[in-house]
């Protein structure tokens, strides 16, 4: 073959290639399309990634925390981060720990006065008690180790956790609570709170919103009345107030997965009412378009026409907003329990961890005590980079 011949093989190869690839554009679906927008967007892509490490923790957490959450440890309160050695005395032996607890201070009376004199001075409170590390006997980390007994999604039980040591020395890796309980261990199992409360309270506010907008915008009249002053009404108290009465209407003392459920009921009954506004305005411009008068003169039901013709034409914006309404859930529901409106002790989840964080003096002292709120922000913003991805993906004109 002469190189003639070559170029021209390559040439024709090449033209063969791009061909496909028009042709698989063109003949794509919709999904298709904005799987491969989405794709290109590259905060989207990093915010996936992080979103699914956090459901997996989640999904996961009994198996990966060290402990569950009612173990504590009385010598263990308030104790820093655990730190992760490699050498000890010199020679490498793999990853352990040292025991760290509380121990009361041996001091004469003058050093107590001294003491006192200085913490004053430097304006922190004086304590007698003082963090002992017995830097002696190394505790290896293991993988797979037993551990508090668990049901895994309340089916499987285990007792064997993913790291930890043999002898039961505690690795706190974010520190421990006042009360000597892991907080890495509570922060993963309140994620399973706080992570699935907004998708069950969105899904549900996502049904009601497209629903109740449809109706209203797609029927008019009487009954688009109603429901636009069910709205103002909703919109016209403010979201603190209406917690708390919608709260106090839970009996007290309630297990806390009826508890779980009662708070995505009060989430979703006030999160679908812009959603709705917005389906109502869509329909009100969609409903005389040649297309659907074209399908009701040919005898399509209402039903069929509002969800085979009306819904689709305005579908990015609905996926846009079940993404964005993700966020706003995550943090009402920690605003719930940060205000003790929520989930209570001793079930967990990021806004009771906030919650026990709110004095100034604690986050002084303890300043990891609001490594929950790091995981909020994160959670928060990777949901609204998704969103943002997932509009440009939808929009047909980008």
């Amino acid at each position: 073959m002469t190189m003639q011949e070559k170029k021209a093989l390559r040439a024709q190869q090449r033209a063969e290639k791009q061909r496909k690839k028009e042709e698989s554009y063109y003949l794509a679906s919709q999904w298709t399309l904005m799987a491969r927008k989405l794709g290109r967007h590259h905060l989207a892509r990093v915010s996936l990634v992080i979103l699914a490490i956090l459901y997996l923790s989640a999904l996961f957490a009994d198996f990966i925390a060290p402990s569950n959450l009612t173990a504590y440890n009385s010598k263990a309160q308030s104790l820093p981060p655990t730190q992760i050695h490699l050498f000890h005395e010199g020679e490498f032996i793999g990853p352990f720990v040292y025991e760290s607890a509380w121990e009361t201070k041996k001091m004469s009376v003058k050093e107590m006065q001294a003491a006192k004199k200085a913490a004053q001075e430097a304006g922190i409170p004086f304590s007698t008690k003082q963090i002992v590390t017995d830097t002696t006997t190394p505790h290896k980390l293991r993988l797979f180790v037993e551990g508090p007994a668990y049901k895994w999604l309340g089916l499987i039980e285990s007792n064997i956790h993913l790291f930890g040591t043999e002898s039961g020395v505690g690795v706190y890796l974010y520190g421990t609570d006042t009360m000597g309980r892991d907080l890495f261990s509570r922060l993963l199992l309140g994620s399973q709170v706080s992570l699935t409360i907004p998708f069950a309270g969105t899904a549900i506010s996502f049904v009601l919103g497209i629903l109740l907008g449809s109706i209203s915008g797609y029927f008019g009249g009487k009954i688009d009345n109603v429901i636009q002053r069910v709205i103002e009404v909703l919109n016209s108290l403010p979201s603190l107030p209406l917690w708390m009465a919608l709260s106090a209407a839970i009996p007290p003392n309630i297990p806390p997965v009826q508890m779980y459920l009662m708070i995505t009921v009060i989430l979703s009954l006030i999160g679908w009412t812009g959603l709705a506004r917005v389906v109502r305005g869509k329909f009100m411009s969609l409903k005389n378009e040649d297309f659907v008068v074209a399908a009701r003169l040919a005898g399509v039901s209402d039903m069929k026409i509002i969800l085979k013709h009306l819904v689709p034409g305005f579908m990015s914006y609905l996926i846009v907003s079940l993404t964005m309404g993700i966020p706003g859930m995550i943090i009402g529901e920690t605003s719930m329990s940060f205000l003790g409106l929520g989930i209570q002790a001793p079930a967990t989840s990021w806004g009771v961890l906030l919650k026990e964080a709110q004095s100034v003096t604690n986050i002084a002292q303890n300043p990891w005590c609001l490594i929950p709120l790091i995981y909020v922000v994160i959670a928060v913003l990777a949901f609204n980079f998704l969103g943002d991805g997932m509009r440009d993906a939808a929009d047909p004109y980008k």
